[in-house]
């Protein structure tokens, strides 16, 4: 295992591809955003500093909670155990009826950190690791912001997990490369991948690149390479409602996870672009569940209560850290020289 930090720094990407152009391409997630110096990828969680990225929101946690491992949802690994859920800042995507906005985007955040006016906090892997242990749960999920964007961290989290005989999940929006599949697959035991649906058109209107069959390809990815894989749809009414797409849902689940591989239909709940439109009815919840049950999957799963893995109501992080909010709460400022007296320029990476 490489060198962990033991204070607030940038920390390399471990993904990342010097361009002829001096540029450096990023490698975690599909984007693979070209980034010149002084610019944040469309994630905001990577800079670049005279040819090398890196990544600002390396132990920097948003949010932390104790939840059943069937609250991810997972139905179908270690039924019955806790995990304690920390998620950090940045996402892939613009989904516009996100309801972990601050979180999963953390635009303001990571302009902060970048500013080296951060008073977020940051917890060692270790220190993450002794607090699960210390909680008395069984795994720990990185969920609330889309992991690729701290792969980083969840790399050095997962292998002191393992060895403090903790399991891992991943909850992912699976837009995400082969590279960073294959680097973290062998500390990962479990991932809750969303199908958000089967059109191009969903997918342009969250990450203009996205295309369904990137997400489902990394999705089958997961699964050879050997993760135990969950999949999950959150049915918006006017989206992705219609019956002819959940049956098509539930058959690539069948013919590329597995007929006992469970599908969790969640329901929608209006929050942000989409306030407008109702929580999901539901008939359309059962609807999908009859289609899944038509196209021959054993394990489907309807929620009509939540839609999302949520961090609204969750504890202060320090209640969790055997810390006090002040010692964790500190001005983040780099620890290495690398990035010189101009510090780190905040242009974003507008032109994708």
């Amino acid at each position: 295992m490489r060198t962990i930090p033991q204070q607030y720094q940038l920390v390399e990407t471990r993904l990342q591809e010097k361009q002829d152009n001096g540029t450096t391409r990023c490698n975690l997630c599909l984007w693979r955003c070209k980034i010149g110096h002084g610019q944040r990828g469309f994630c905001q969680a990577h800079v670049n500093r005279n040819g090398t990225l890196y990544n600002l929101s390396y132990g920097i946690i948003s949010s932390i909670s104790i939840d059943a491992i069937e609250d991810k949802p997972v139905k179908h690994y270690r039924p019955g155990t806790k995990v304690m859920s920390v998620g950090s800042y940045g996402c892939s995507f613009r989904c516009g009826g996100c309801h972990n906005l601050d979180i999963s985007w953390g635009v303001s955040v990571l302009d902060e950190l970048a500013r080296g006016e951060s008073k977020e906090a940051w917890v060692p892997p270790q220190t993450l690791v002794d607090a699960a242990v210390r909680a008395g749960v069984q795994g720990i999920a990185f969920t609330y912001s889309e992991p690729a964007v701290w792969l980083e961290y969840v790399l050095d989290v997962c292998q002191l997990a393992h060895a403090a005989g903790l399991y891992t999940v991943y909850v992912s929006n699976s837009f995400v490369t082969d590279e960073a599949l294959e680097l973290i697959a062998p500390h990962i035991d479990v991932m809750c991948s969303d199908i958000k649906s089967l059109s191009d058109e969903f997918y342009k209107d969250i990450c203009q690149p996205a295309r369904v069959e990137e997400v489902l390809h990394s999705i089958k990815k997961a699964h050879d390479l050997g993760i135990h894989v969950e999949t999950r749809t959150n049915i918006i009414p006017g989206k992705n409602d219609s019956a002819e797409e959940h049956y098509r849902i539930a058959c690539w689940v069948r013919d590329n996870l597995g007929v006992d591989s469970p599908w969790h239909i969640t329901r929608f709940f209006p929050a942000y672009r989409l306030s407008h439109v109702p929580a999901t009815p539901e008939d359309i919840l059962f609807q999908a569940r009859e289609q899944a049950e038509r196209a021959g999957l054993r394990h489907i799963y309807v929620y009509n209560d939540k839609g999302c893995d949520c961090a609204e109501e969750n504890q202060p992080v320090e209640f969790y850290l055997n810390a006090s909010a002040e010692e964790l709460h500190q001005t983040k400022k780099c620890a290495a020289s690398c990035c010189g007296d101009e510090g780190v320029l905040l242009k974003k990476y507008e032109n994708q």
